[in-house]
């Protein structure tokens, strides 16, 4: 297992380490509640609707082959397999590196690499092609997400990248995958993994409806504005609970419960109150707060070493947190790609760039 240190003096030690341990090699031959809007998922805009497609290219990725003790995959389930590691993450031209990058490192150091499930979410056309270009036998499937749906609930935030609608598909996931997925890990596009996929999808949720690791030491009063603290319609949704804060982009969904309760509703009536009143000013994140704070399965914090990308503002380099590292996370403003190719990269960012398969065609 990778245990990565917080001191700066030992980064090329750090960097030897990453490439030598077997933990960072692949493993050898390694009535649900549903949206009035759930027609737009199935409906692919017409390419009048839609920006030419930007020129990229990717390098193709190794194959990567189950171990011996993986499962037989049930070929005639398809996505109902019960076999299956169903991972959701968006796809869009402007984080499209960063999520091939990640697809590249869940397959590299995942034991049944061909038991992952991708699921993708889209607001463009033309980016399938480029996924199975890099990743020829990837199981994965294509959700087109219209972004007319969140569009009209959607607040002015404190970095422009947090109001695109894209970002809202995770409110969704339960209304667009299969009813046969029943749970699922939702990962963003900026970040790495450098464990068994596997492990974070066992995780044991108990009743909750989501897991996700917790910062119960941050300043939690932060997330929302003093309108809201002072008012007792908005603030008394935290009584009798004790919330944290938790990062959305790593989380263990249970899209059943999810379902059952119709989460996406009572998301969407907090996005219509932050329109009239203005009770937060972060993006898509403050709606899950208030619905799940306090109410999420605990997972450790190695599934997230968030905020290696800065603050929102300036993007400035971070160093992780003590202890052992499965994933790492550039929430933030900075993205290790753009810093990369800018020639300012920040340390850390020399840890993503192994999983970078990309390559611009000229």
């Amino acid at each position: 297992m990778l245990w990565i240190m917080r001191f700066s003096g030992l980064f090329s030690a750090l960097l030897a380490v990453i490439v030598l341990s077997p933990s960072l090699q692949s493993f050898p031959p390694a009535e649900a509640i549903r949206s009035s809007h759930l027609d737009a998922y199935l409906r692919f805009p017409s390419s009048s609707e839609t920006t030419p497609p930007r020129r990229f290219s990717f390098r193709r990725s190794p194959v990567f082959r189950n171990a011996a003790d993986c499962a037989a995959a049930d070929v005639d389930s398809g996505v109902c397999s019960p076999s299956l590691v169903h991972v959701a993450i968006t796809l869009d031209f402007e984080y499209l590196r960063g999520s091939i990058a990640a697809v590249h490192s869940i397959l590299q150091h995942s034991s049944c690499p061909e038991s992952v499930f991708f699921h993708f979410l889209v607001s463009e056309t033309d980016l399938e092609s480029l996924v199975r270009s890099s990743f020829p036998e990837l199981k994965f499937k294509v959700y087109y997400f219209d972004p007319e749906i969140v569009r009209s609930m959607i607040s002015t935030s404190v970095r422009q990248a947090l109001e695109q609608p894209l970002n809202y598909a995770r409110n969704y996931l339960a209304d667009m995958l299969e009813p046969c997925v029943r749970r699922v890990i939702y990962l963003d596009s900026d970040l790495i993994v450098v464990d068994d996929i596997a492990k974070l999808w066992r995780t044991d949720l108990g009743s909750k409806t989501i897991g996700a690791p917790e910062y119960c030491h941050a300043n939690f009063t932060k997330y929302f504005t003093p309108a809201f603290w002072s008012d007792e319609r908005f603030s008394g949704a935290f009584k009798g609970r004790s919330p944290c804060y938790f990062n959305t982009g790593v989380m263990v969904m249970d899209l059943e419960r999810w379902r059952s309760v119709g989460y996406t509703e009572v998301i969407e009536r907090w996005m219509e109150i932050q329109k009239s009143d203005r009770i937060y000013e972060l993006g898509s994140l403050p709606p899950f707060l208030l619905v799940f704070a306090g109410e999420v399965a605990p997972i450790e914090h190695r599934w997230n070493q968030h905020g290696l990308g800065g603050d929102n503002v300036r993007g400035s380099c971070r160093d992780l947190h003590p202890g052992p590292v499965s994933l790492l996370h550039w929430s933030g403003s900075g993205k290790p790609w753009f810093r990369l190719d800018s020639r300012k990269p920040c340390p850390l960012d020399t840890l993503w760039a192994p999983y970078d398969l990309y390559g611009h065609s000229r």
